[in-house]
Parts: structure tokens; C-alpha cells; sequence
């Protein structure tokens, strides 16, 4: 299929320094489809409402600090709008398999789904990355 030639000349490309979050596939492509409208995390995300999240999604867990993955791929923008405590009834928002108290439940929104495979590199924790996008 090929692009749009209207919306390719009217396009605007956005190129700065973002926030970014990996997520381990499939999660990353469910926020991006809209099915995954929660995030669970131990810590809190740290970020004001209206700020933009790059959501990185890579293959594996990263468990060591300083650990990344060279084959992130960026899947959505996103904004945090509330974090709160994790329960049961939010299993299911959050595309979980189980549910453990001392969670955090990060309330995504504003998810703008990314056309195309864009690599970037994923790491833990939140972090910066440089990065070019349609807006």
C-alpha cells in the first residue's frame, strides 16, 4: 500500500528529544491498539499529564541496571494521566495475567499509534531518547 500524496504533503515532522518507556512485546502494540489502557509498574511514572511518552517496544526484559535493548521498535505516544494503586478489577485494562498488591496502575491516554517500524533503543526505567515524528 502505498502513502497518502495529500497527507504526505501536508504532513509536519516533530523532531526532539522525548521520554520513553520500553515494554516487552506484546504489550507495547496492545497500547498502541488501544487495548492496553493500563500500565503497571512498582514506581510512579513522574511525569505531568500533558507530557508526551514514547512507548518502546522490545523483546526481552530488562533486569539489570543499565541493561538496553538495541532492537526497540517505537509503537505509540502516549500521556500518563493519574497513576494509583493497582487492583484486581484492573487485570483485564491492564492486559495482566495476575493480579499483587504494591502495584501502581499508570492511567494512559491521549495514545497516538506510530506508523511504520521506527527503531529506537529500549532501556528501564524512563529515559530520553531523540526522535522524528508526524504530528
Amino acid at each position: 500500500m502505498s502513502a497518502d500524496p495529500a497527507r504526505l504533503a501536508n504532513r509536519s515532522i516533530k523532531e526532539s528529544s522525548i521520554k520513553a518507556l520500553s515494554i516487552v512485546r506484546p504489550s507495547g502494540s496492545r497500547i498502541a491498539a488501544g487495548e492496553k489502557i493500563l500500565e503497571v509498574r512498582r514506581w510512579p511514572a513522574g511525569l505531568a499529564p500533558s507530557e508526551d511518552l514514547l512507548i518502546v517496544e522490545n523483546g526481552r526484559f530488562l533486569h539489570a541496571e543499565g541493561d538496553e535493548d538495541a532492537d526497540g521498535i517505537a509503537v505509540a505516544i502516549v500521556r500518563v494521566k493519574a497513576v494509583r494503586p493497582f487492583v484486581h478489577a484492573d487485570v483485564q485494562a491492564a492486559c495482566a495475567s495476575y493480579f499483587e498488591e504494591g502495584w501502581l496502575a499508570w492511567e494512559l491516554s491521549d495514545v497516538r499509534p506510530l506508523d511504520g517500524a521506527m527503531p529506537v533503543r529500549a532501556a528501564r526505567g524512563i529515559y530520553e531518547v531523540d526522535f522524528a515524528w508526524d504530528v
